[in-house]
């Protein structure tokens, strides 16, 4: 089955309200109050779900328990008057409840922006394949990078605002990895969670007509090469069109990773662009997964056929 493209969230308008919440690891409260400020400063309308702040009695790595996270965000969702849910950090958590949501209602409640990286990922997966929705794989509000950055705020705040303003992506550091031209829709993330997800009713079987756009942080040359190697073996990866990679921080000398991502990905016989500027790095460009697009490894660029959002 080759993917098509996914419904498309409105844009958000001045004073829009924005709920923040914690699906995965324990949020910093000075963090999270100075990326609330940002969005207030966005002329947004921040409101943070009631558990965000929590931290799980047993296993400190959660923001709370199971339920309370995913009763956080399927309110979030399901309220009328909220046009976007943001996450506030990753972490590890959203495998954990991702089953406790009620997926129907969420549905019943129509399109509305999402926006979170790393962990978050599980949850793009899941957006897309029992939503059918387009989702932004983007900065979070209490996120070091969000808050220190302002290329990484400005590529979030034009695509909730001008999407059309950021239809060409990818940073001056970008550049052809394998020579080509593929046009697909984009899916992807932290690939660690997209490795993680197989076999899982949540996720999409197949990336077979897509731009899959993938990074990750903290895994070591020889755990990618695993990674990589899984989502190859199960056949996720065949009849992917093009793929696109973002950061690989703290995963070793980047010759390792470059030499191991060419030695996994080179033999698809598609084209690969390096460094296009979204994940874990000093910046976090904004991508919205789930829209037609071109990448281009002459020019180095992921160009969208559409705006993110309408």
């Amino acid at each position: 089955m080759t993917l098509t493209p996914l419904t498309r969230p409105a844009r958000l308008r001045p004073g829009a309200r924005v709920a923040v919440v914690a699906p995965s690891g324990p949020v910093p409260a000075e963090r999270l109050e100075a990326g609330l400020d940002i969005l207030r400063g966005w002329d947004l309308d921040p409101v943070v779900a009631p558990h965000v702040l929590d931290v799980h009695p047993r296993l400190d790595y959660l923001a709370g328990t199971d339920k309370d996270r995913a009763r956080d965000l399927q309110e979030a969702w399901c309220d009328p008057a909220v046009s976007a849910v943001l996450c506030a950090r990753g972490g590890y958590g959203v495998q954990r409840m991702a089953g406790l949501l009620d997926w129907t209602a969420m549905r019943a409640a129509g399109p509305k922006v999402f926006v979170g990286y790393s962990d978050i990922t599980a949850l793009h997966e899941a957006f897309a394949q029992r939503l059918g929705l387009v989702t932004l794989h983007g900065p979070m509000t209490a996120a070091m990078t969000f808050l220190k950055d302002s290329g990484t705020q400005e590529s979030l705040r034009a695509t909730l605002f001008e999407p059309e303003s950021v239809r060409t992506l990818g940073q001056d550091t970008a550049r052809g990895l394998v020579p080509g031209r593929a046009s697909g829709v984009t899916l992807g993330g932290c690939v660690s969670l997209l490795a993680a997800e197989l076999g899982t009713p949540y996720a999409r079987p197949s990336a077979a007509g897509g731009l899959l756009l993938i990074e990750d942080v903290g895994e070591e040359p020889y755990r990618l090469d695993r990674i990589l190697t899984q989502l190859l073996r199960s056949g996720r990866l065949d009849g992917v069109a093009g793929i696109g990679l973002g950061s690989w921080a703290e995963c070793g000398p980047y010759e390792d990773v470059r030499t191991l991502l060419l030695d996994r990905l080179g033999g698809l016989g598609v084209p690969v662009v390096e460094e296009l500027g979204f994940g874990h790095g000093e910046s976090n460009l904004t991508v919205p997964l789930g829209v037609p697009a071109v990448l281009d490894a002459e020019s180095a660029t992921l160009t969208l056929d559409v705006p993110a959002l309408v």
